[in-house]
């Protein structure tokens, strides 16, 4: 089959292959025919070296499709099932799902140096222990999300990653207060989901800040009451908030220096949320009397900060009623030219749909 493979970390192309086979199926286990994914900024991130991730892979872990092969043992699951990959599954048994904490069960990432797929001059891994950049892959049954027939499989690869962290950062782990003011720096994918979660939780003041001026003009059409440069923000912050800072602000870059910028528009006693994933050498520093006399809280929040599950059928439920848009979120592209040009390259049915770059 085909895929896009990334051969050393920090390379600027994926080069397409056509001599690429899934490794790894057998008891407990399913193949998936890709039928669309997305491209997030944690792909972008291992590709250029600031999450760690064992090269070459194959990017990718937003994906839906159809289960073409079942392996022995696996219940719940048929071939011809519609569904979505959950690159990190909960185990149900281990201290952090007993607790209802399931987004932070490891039990994902014990599957992240097993290579997912294979090719004469060697393995490939799949990144996050998926690789959607590809026309099948293999992956536990527990990551196989089976959705409605009326989901569309690009709306389902959208769920399964960016839109369910940005609207848990907003609905679950900030729970965003009604009439409040906030603020989310970085609008890619997830920050737009962001938008949209504080939307729906009833923000009164909705600031998308934003280097890019079409990404500024799109935020608006997703929720923002304004959108600014991150040269405009001090001022936004002084206008709407009178300079005291706004109730929330959400991090969507991963960046210590936005992470800075954050903590300081967020007005004393308001919250800070962490959604960006950034790399572990990147250290974000404060001084303990600032931390002591603003008392303001830092959220950190992973994967939406929620079930996963559960919020897969909130996305949905709330897709159906009409109260998020997730069709203009697939419009809501990125500019990794390389990467489309690749993946157009391919043409086999698998669609890029890009939600955020940095």
């Amino acid at each position: 089959m085909r895929a896009a493979v990334l051969h050393e970390t920090g390379q600027e192309k994926l080069e397409v292959l056509d001599d690429i086979e899934t490794a790894g199926f057998g008891p407990g286990k399913v193949k998936i025919r890709v039928r669309a994914t997305g491209l997030c900024h944690s792909d972008l991130s291992a590709m250029n070296g600031v999450l760690p991730q064992p090269a070459p892979f194959v990017p990718g872990h937003e994906g839906a499709g159809e289960i073409i092969d079942v392996g022995d043992g696996v219940t719940g699951h048929s071939e011809g099932d519609r569904v979505l990959l959950c690159w990190l599954p909960a185990c149900g048994v281990c201290p952090a799902c007993k607790r209802g904490q399931t987004q932070l069960c490891l039990a994902g990432f014990m599957n992240a140096g097993t290579p997912n797929f294979r090719r004469p001059g060697g393995d490939v891994f799949g990144f996050a222990g998926t690789g959607t950049f590809a026309e099948e892959v293999v992956v536990d049954a527990g990551c196989a999300v089976p959705i409605p027939d009326d989901v569309p499989f690009d709306i389902a690869a959208l769920i399964g990653c960016g839109v369910t962290t940005g609207l848990g950062a907003a609905i679950n782990t900030a729970d965003v207060a009604a009439g409040s003011s906030v603020a989310v720096i970085g609008c890619g994918g997830v920050g737009i989901s962001a938008i949209q979660g504080a939307r729906l939780k009833g923000a009164a003041q909705i600031v998308a800040v934003d280097p890019v001026a079409s990404r500024r003009e799109s935020a608006l059409t997703f929720g923002a009451t304004e959108a600014v440069s991150p040269d405009e923000l001090a001022d936004a912050k002084q206008r709407v908030t009178a300079g005291e800072g706004f109730d929330y602000v959400f991090e969507v870059v991963g960046k210590s220096a936005t992470a800075r910028t954050a903590y300081e528009t967020t007005r004393r006693g308001g919250t800070m949320c962490v959604v960006g994933a950034g790399a572990m050498d990147d250290q974000l520093q404060f001084n303990m009397f600032e931390l002591f006399f603003d008392e303001k809280r830092i959220l950190p929040s992973m994967y939406g900060g929620g079930d996963v599950l559960t919020s897969y059928e909130r996305a949905i439920a709330l897709w159906r009623a009409g109260r998020i848009d997730l069709e203009g979120l697939i419009t809501h592209r990125v500019r990794l030219t390389e990467v489309n040009e690749a993946l157009d390259q391919m043409r086999t049915g698998v669609s890029l749909r890009t939600c955020i770059e940095i």
